[in-house]
């Protein structure tokens, strides 16, 4: 899938593919050319990604393509053992969770899992989990706190599932409820947005003592497209509301909203899958080992510090 400020890279790299079979065909010695469109189309790649705006970005956090939790995890780690229900209602499939091996340290992963296709997109919903979903989310952390395993949470969702069945159920209480409980969690805690972030969806397993961002990821009260049905009644103005929002991570980050960004592959999390999963893992091993050595309380009481000096006070 091209999106469109992609289309002169491929344009490049189609003449590329048409030179270097046109060698194969001629037997004509065309290294320099085709050394010459290489490094044409790294520039310009180099020139394009440096410079998207936020509506592109929020464009690359879609892409079907770009690997979602249960790919980091299985990716990442070994012997995961995936945890079923929330022990009230039912099992939520957009919300996934268990324990598994990282680098010999036993961690529990949480997250929102999106489909690849119609069948289990609807298997998932969408990567919107219902009440449910987020009471399993914190049953899981009670149970990562109870044997003192550390807690990773991966977040990618639209938000909280909208339905009235999903209200009815408590949607608001269980997502609050989180945000209380995380907070007061004794084993360390890291987020990272590894897509989407929208809204309270996002938030429910957001608070953490680390929550950093994939370098094309967004995370924001409501998506472009919601915000400009509400502003304009129409989503034609989604460009507008992305610059507006300022939710991409680097916005989050001069907002001190998070506490890091993760790099990207060139192109995106998608374009070099393996890579992007390596990249994650070393940074999920330094960032646990780092917290480990900070006594709970401490631990604790920095991570209310941080969610408490955000945002502007007028009294």
């Amino acid at each position: 899938m091209l999106l469109d400020f992609e289309q002169p890279i491929a344009a490049l790299e189609g003449k590329l593919r048409e030179m270097q079979q046109l060698a194969l065909d001629s037997q004509v010695d065309v290294s320099e050319a085709v050394a010459a469109l290489e490094a044409k189309i790294k520039a310009l790649k180099k020139e394009t990604y440096a410079n998207l705006t936020r509506w592109q970005r929020v464009q690359l956090s879609r892409h079907p393509d770009r690997p979602y939790t249960l790919d980091y995890i299985e990716g990442m780690a070994t012997n995961f053992i995936e945890l079923h229900g929330d022990r009230t209602v039912g099992d939520d499939k957009a919300m996934v969770g268990g324990f598994a091996n990282l680098n010999g340290r036993t961690v529990m992963f949480i997250g929102q899992q999106k489909g690849r296709n119609t069948k289990e997109r609807q298997y998932r919903n969408f990567g919107m989990a219902n009440p449910e979903g987020y009471r399993k989310a914190l049953r899981l952390m009670k149970m990562a706190e109870k044997f003192n395993k550390p807690v990773v949470t991966l977040i990618d969702t639209m938000g909280a599932f909208p339905g009235q069945e999903a209200e009815e159920r408590g949607q608001g209480e269980a997502i609050a409820r989180n945000l209380k409980e995380m907070f007061m969690l004794k084993v360390p805690v890291i987020c990272v947005v590894i897509g989407e972030g929208a809204s309270g969806g996002a938030l429910g397993i957001g608070i953490g003592d680390r929550v950093l961002m994939l370098e094309n990821t967004w995370y924001s009260v409501i998506s472009p497209e919601s915000c400009s049905s509400i502003l304009w009644r129409s989503w034609d103005y989604k460009e507008q509301a992305a610059e507006a929002l300022k939710l991409t991570a680097t916005d989050m980050m001069q907002a001190k909203l998070v506490d890091g960004i993760v790099k990207e592959p060139l192109g995106g999390a998608h374009t070099n899958v393996p890579r992007m999963i390596d990249t994650l893992k070393k940074t999920l091993i330094k960032t646990i080992d780092e917290l480990s050595v900070i006594p709970t309380e401490e631990r604790i009481s920095q991570r209310i510090d941080k969610f408490s000096a955000m945002g502007v006070v007028a009294e």
